[in-house]
């Protein structure tokens, strides 16, 4: 059993999926997230504001926090369709990707350590994409740019915290099975081919966070069999 847990954007999709996964398993899971989230004891916040991240850590208090999930994600206007186009990005859209997918997780690690150190095996865990891996062909170029650079924070945040034994990984999927990914995909509203199934990716959370403290996995690339692009 889990003393307290941290899932941000855990009010739909992925972000919900694991924090109802791992709801039972923690004394105390806060699910972060602008909109109300159904599971746990909700913290209303915008992660891509500071006062949204103060507002997450004054949540946490003095527990005893075992993994921070930062499940949240976002992506610019038909973004994955046959309709996006980079020459219409807005710098509002832009801005907004580069906010939420990179720079608040950064700000949400450095007001959550504290925190962390309290546990026996503390974690991280980001939710990237492969669309932040070299070489795939990925179109969006705000949201790659973000995922990219979040797979950088991990690389610096293993040597910054190796001496303290925090393990900091990104898993980097497709398409993954959430009922919003699976009805674009039977509309014919979403590029990439098949989808991982939710329960896979759940799967590879639960194996990360039974590791033990001696043990980091910095990345994992997740593809669907059938995926596209992998």
């Amino acid at each position: 059993m889990f003393n307290t847990l941290v899932v941000a954007g855990a009010s739909r999709g992925i972000g919900l999926a694991v924090a109802s996964h791992l709801a039972l398993k923690s004394h105390r899971l806060l699910a972060v997230s602008r909109t109300l989230a159904p599971i746990g004891e909700w913290v209303s916040a915008d992660l891509s504001s500071l006062s949204g991240v103060e507002k997450t850590a004054k949540a946490v208090g003095g527990d005893v926090l075992d993994a921070l999930l930062y499940m949240g994600g976002t992506w610019e206007t038909k973004a994955f369709t046959s309709e996006y186009n980079f020459e219409h990005c807005s710098d509002e859209d832009i801005t907004r990707v580069i906010g939420v997918n990179l720079v608040a997780p950064i700000r949400l690690v450095k007001s959550l350590l504290p925190a962390l150190r309290r546990s026996t095996n503390p974690k991280i865990i980001f939710m990237g994409a492969l669309s932040g891996r070299d070489n795939f062909p990925s179109r969006e170029v705000a949201n790659s740019a973000s995922k990219f650079g979040l797979r950088g924070v991990v690389h610096a945040l293993r040597e910054e915290l190796r001496s303290q034994q925090i393990s900091v990984t990104v898993i980097n999927p497709g398409n993954v099975g959430t009922p919003e990914v699976l009805e674009d995909l039977a509309q014919n509203a979403l590029l990439g081919g098949k989808a991982i199934p939710l329960n896979d990716l759940l799967s590879i959370i639960d194996c990360i966070l039974s590791l033990s403290r001696e043990t980091c996995l910095k990345e994992i690339d997740v593809a669907a069999m059938l995926g596209t692009g992998a």
